[in-house]
């Protein structure tokens, strides 16, 4: 039986909807795996931050925020900083889910390292540390006697890094190609129901997709940092979002989608990259796509990826419609593996 104290950085739906899963898998984790935990601090962008040893009621913690209060009600610590908290929190896992830094990954790197030098394993959803400071992260954490993992940073908790890294071995990929950005699936996909692009956008944003602000998914760039993503770690070749050719899709109309339907295609917002030697192109544009492809069944919120590898010629991973929930198993499962 091992015993884990866990802290949450970022307290967002994601983070909420892992500690209601936690304590839903609490039993299966002590009967299956031998795993123990305790929830020691959660730390929030806007709803303050709280510390206690002897362990918070982490689902109290959520209702709270979600009705607008304070965690400060349950802290036993003054806490003045998010690295403050880091010092001072006493977990042996860190759960790092602020928001993503797509130029530089910053302070979320720093966030890493600072629980790192703390002996913690490192868990996360936030793209921006693996595009921009993988290797580093990797061998401090391989240093330490630590893990870093990031499931939930690509297609939610669908495992695409833990099949690389433990369900293909010896398996170099040389391409990939998918929808990975969720927002503009839907966007689209609404389109070809007769709305038009601005209330194809409202809708995503009224369904909690898009941001106030849409453009990191209108524009490409959520689609290229995971591009980045997956080449960086499985192809083992550090690539930026900026490195990746990217297209949005506002120049996609009504009458191009009409038109593209017509012919029997879909437009997609397509993700893409092929090893050729030692370089990679990364690219991320809208594409027709015709019905024989895997790509032209997936509607709305779903993502799908297909990789190209040197022992399979042919593999894709589709994930139906996720949401908070489905990212929260993917912190789970890093969880479970961590601490096995």
């Amino acid at each position: 039986m091992s015993h884990h104290n866990l802290a949450l950085l970022g307290f967002g739906n994601v983070g909420r909807a892992f500690v209601r899963l936690l304590d839903r898998k609490q039993a299966d984790l002590k009967q299956r795996y031998g795993i123990t935990f305790t929830v020691v601090g959660i730390a929030t962008a806007h709803h303050g931050a709280a510390i206690d040893p002897s362990g918070l009621e982490a689902v109290t913690a959520a209702d709270l925020v979600e009705a607008g209060d304070s965690l400060e009600v349950l802290s036993r610590v003054a806490i003045r900083d998010n690295f403050d908290f880091l010092l001072r929190c006493g977990a042996d896992v860190l759960f790092e889910n602020t928001p993503v830094n797509i130029a530089s990954g910053q302070p979320a790197i720093d966030h890493l390292r600072a629980a790192l030098e703390r002996g913690m394993h490192i868990i996360t959803a936030n793209k921006g540390p693996v595009v921009h400071a993988y290797r580093e992260l990797t061998q401090l954490a391989e240093a330490a006697g630590r893990k870093f993992y990031f499931e939930s940073t690509v297609m939610d908790g669908a495992p695409i890094f833990s099949l690389f890294r433990t369900g293909l071995p010896v398996t170099r990929l040389q391409s990939f190609k998918g929808i990975l950005n969720s927002t503009t699936n839907l966007v689209l996909t609404r389109m070809e129901s007769g709305e038009s692009f601005e209330e194809a956008v409202k809708y995503a944003q009224s369904a909690g997709l898009a941001e106030t602000d849409p453009s990191g998914d209108i524009d490409g760039w959520d689609a290229a940092i995971k591009v980045a993503a997956l080449v960086t770690v499985l192809m083992n070749i550090p690539l930026t979002p900026q490195q990746v050719d990217r297209t949005g899709i506002r120049g996609i109309t009504a009458e191009m989608v009409k038109a593209a339907r017509a012919e029997g295609m879909r437009w997609k917002l397509v993700c893409s990259a092929e090893l050729k030697g030692e370089v990679v192109k990364g690219r991320v544009a809208p594409e027709l796509v015709a019905s024989f492809s895997p790509l032209y069944g997936v509607e709305g919120s779903s993502s799908i990826v297909e990789f190209h590898t040197d022992t399979l010629s042919s593999l894709s991973i589709l994930e139906g419609n996720p949401g908070p929930e489905t990212t929260a198993y993917g912190l789970l499962a890093d969880f479970i593996n961590a601490a096995g």
